[in-house]
C-alpha cells in the first residue's frame, strides 16, 4: 500500500484502477480499509484513492489532536497537491463528508463532483447540552475502553438490523483499529462543527447518499443537505444504515458511477 511524506503527516492510502481521480475519505470508526468493494468495482472508470486520515490506519498521528475539520482538509489539500492532481471528484462519508464539504466550498477548482454519504451536521444538529454529551461520550470511550470493545460496543448501531453477520464483524474489525489521538481529533472536531452558514456556496454538482435505516445520520439529516447545497441530488440505499456503503456495496457504486459519469 502506498504512502506519500507531507510536511507534518505520512499518510497512507489504498489505490486501484486508472482514470479520472476519485478521493475517498472515511468516516469517525473506519479506515481506508473499509472501502475494498469500492476499490475493486470502480477501478475501471476512475483512479480510486481511499485514504487514511491523520491517526487513521497507518497514517501518522497529529503532534496536536485537531479541533476542526479544516484542519484535515488542509492535509487533504496537500495530499492532492503532493499527488499531482490538478481535479478530483471526492466522496466522504459521516465525518468524511464535513472534510470534503470543506474542502470543496474552500477549493472549489479542484473538486469536479462531490459526494457526501451519510453526512453529519455535528453540532449544528444539536443542542449545546446535547453536543457536550455527545462529546464527552465519545471522549470517555476511546480513553477508557480497548478499541476492541469500543467497536464492539458502537458497530451494531451503524448497520442495519438485517445486516449480514460478516459485514458485522469486518466492520468490528475495522473499528477495533481506532486510535486515540485520530478519535479524539474527530471528536472535537464533530464537537465544534457547523457548516450550515456555508452550504449554499457549494458551487459543484453534488450527490448526497443515505442508508434508509441509518440510525446516526438519518435520511431527514441528509435532506437538509440536499435541501441546502443548491446542485445537489439525493438517493437513498434501501434497508441498509450508516455503513451503508458496506451494506450494498452493488447499489452505493452503481449510484456512484452513474452521477459521476453523467
Amino acid at each position: 500500500m502506498p504512502t506519500v511524506q507531507l510536511r507534518n503527516f505520512t499518510i497512507h492510502y489504498a489505490q486501484e484502477g486508472k482514470g479520472h481521480p476519485l478521493i475517498i475519505l472515511h468516516g469517525l470508526g473506519n479506515n481506508s480499509q473499509s472501502w475494498k468493494n469500492q476499490l475493486s468495482a470502480l477501478k475501471d472508470n476512475f483512479t480510486v484513492i481511499a485514504w487514511d486520515a491523520p491517526g487513521y490506519g497507518k497514517s501518522s498521528d497529529p503532534a496536536e489532536e485537531f479541533k476542526h475539520f479544516s484542519q484535515f482538509a488542509d492535509v487533504l489539500k496537500e495530499f492532492v497537491d503532493t499527488l499531482g492532481y490538478e481535479s478530483i471528484h471526492l466522496l466522504g462519508h459521516s465525518m468524511g463528508s464535513a472534510i470534503a464539504i470543506d474542502f470543496a466550498y474552500r477549493f472549489p477548482n479542484l473538486v469536479d463532483k462531490l459526494i457526501i454519504a451519510d453526512p453529519t451536521r455535528g453540532a449544528a444538529g444539536l443542542s449545546k447540552e446535547e453536543n457536550a454529551k455527545r462529546l464527552q461520550e465519545r471522549l470517555d470511550s476511546i480513553n477508557n475502553l480497548d478499541p476492541s470493545e469500543l467497536a464492539k460496543q458502537r458497530a451494531g448501531n451503524l448497520l442495519s438490523p438485517n445486516a449480514p453477520e460478516e459485514i458485522v464483524r469486518e466492520a468490528e474489525r475495522i473499528m477495533s483499529q481506532v486510535r486515540p489521538p485520530g478519535y479524539r481529533s474527530v471528536s472535537y472536531s464533530l464537537g465544534n462543527l457547523n457548516q450550515m452558514s456555508i452550504l449554499p456556496s457549494i458551487s459543484v454538482p453534488t450527490l448526497v447518499i443515505c442508508g434508509e435505516l441509518d440510525k446516526v445520520t438519518p435520511v431527514s439529516e441528509a435532506e437538509i443537505f440536499h435541501q441546502s447545497i443548491l446542485d445537489s441530488k439525493l438517493e437513498i440505499i434501501p434497508d441498509t444504515g450508516h455503513l451503508c456503503y458496506q451494506e450494498d456495496p452493488e447499489t452505493f457504486n452503481e449510484k456512484i458511477v452513474r452521477f459521476l459519469e453523467k
